[in-house]
């Protein structure tokens, strides 16, 4: 079964690697005797279905997460080997998913308004009237 991450990208299941083996966690007697848990592995460096560009993005900002050019992603918290394929599948998109999407826009800096300004400084003084206020009366 193909991935789709986007309408613009789909991974084609030839590409994506399965790993089971044990889980940890809940089910009882029966998590002795089943492979649940679920490693979804997709070689980058490698892929068919990524034009260069996208493929230089998703290098860059998922490096850390690579290892040889391979992203993986695990899944154990559900008990059926099934969910967790699904639960698999769902993180690998997301993440190439966040991966490739554009940058956030730049802040631009502004300058308070003038009315922000002097609605600050006025608070200020009422502050520091108040203080004043509290102190002792000084003999001079």
């Amino acid at each position: 079964m193909d991935l789709e991450v986007s309408p613009a990208l789909t991974i084609p299941a030839a590409e994506l690697g399965w790993r089971f083996s044990r889980s940890s966690g809940p089910g009882g007697q029966h998590v002795n005797t089943s492979d649940s848990r679920v490693e979804l592995f997709w070689n980058v460096e490698r892929s068919l279905a990524l034009s260069e560009g996208q493929r230089e993005r998703l290098l860059a900002r998922l490096g850390s997460r690579l290892v040889a050019g391979v992203l993986t992603v695990s899944a154990s918290e559900q008990r059926s080997q099934l969910r967790n394929r699904e639960s698999a599948l769902a993180k690998l998109s997301g993440l190439v998913a966040a991966g490739l999407a554009p940058d956030a826009a730049k802040r631009r800096a502004t300058k308070p308004t003038r009315g922000s300004v002097r609605r600050r400084l006025s608070a200020k003084g009422r502050r520091s009237e108040t203080k004043k206020q509290r102190q002792r009366p000084s003999s001079e």
